[in-house]
């Protein structure tokens, strides 16, 4: 499991890079999720929160990918709403 407050570099379809924090981790259904958010964003605003899955590519490397099914997407953000409501209650 990845330590929170990782800073990752993902690179965009343009060739941009973006530094993200690693803000939490979930894991679901026997799947692992990294919620991120951009470094520049971090004043506390979850809205801005990406998820993206881990997965296992090839050559047996973690990888980050978007989650493409819209109901696993769903499930995932979900949870990660009623973690983010039960540590404010």
């Amino acid at each position: 499991m990845t330590q929170e407050d990782e800073i990752l570099t993902l690179t965009d379809e343009e060739g941009n890079e973006h530094d993200f924090s690693v803000i939490d981790m979930i894991e679901m259904e026997g799947s692992e999720y990294a919620i991120l958010v951009p470094i520049e964003d971090q004043e506390g605003d979850e809205d801005e929160a990406i998820i993206l899955k881990i997965v296992t590519d090839d050559d047996g490397n973690e990888v980050l990918v978007d989650i493409e099914d819209d109901e696993e997407w769903e499930k995932v953000a979900d949870t990660y709403a009623s973690m983010i409501e039960d540590e404010e209650a």
